[in-house]
């Protein structure tokens, strides 16, 4: 039996939130933050304890996502 893997809702865009820039569900901070943070070799934990409105499973759910052969993220 295969184990399912359900999506955890991760990011949004919506025109009347940082003018359409993609953000973590239910927060107002851009999914490229994450990024930024991880680039200039800070930790996730770093990452989410600046940002404690998003949750570590949105943030891992993200990179997954970005890491996936089939992400739809440019």
């Amino acid at each position: 039996m295969m184990n399912a893997i359900i999506p955890i809702p991760t990011v949004h865009s919506d025109p009347d939130i940082l003018g359409g820039t993609p953000v973590f569900i239910g927060t107002r901070v851009p999914m490229k933050t994450l990024l930024d943070y991880l680039e200039a070799g800070d930790s996730l934990n770093e990452f989410l304890d600046h940002f404690p409105s998003v949750s570590r499973e949105q943030a891992i759910a993200l990179l997954a996502m970005i890491r996936s052969p089939h992400n739809n993220v440019d």
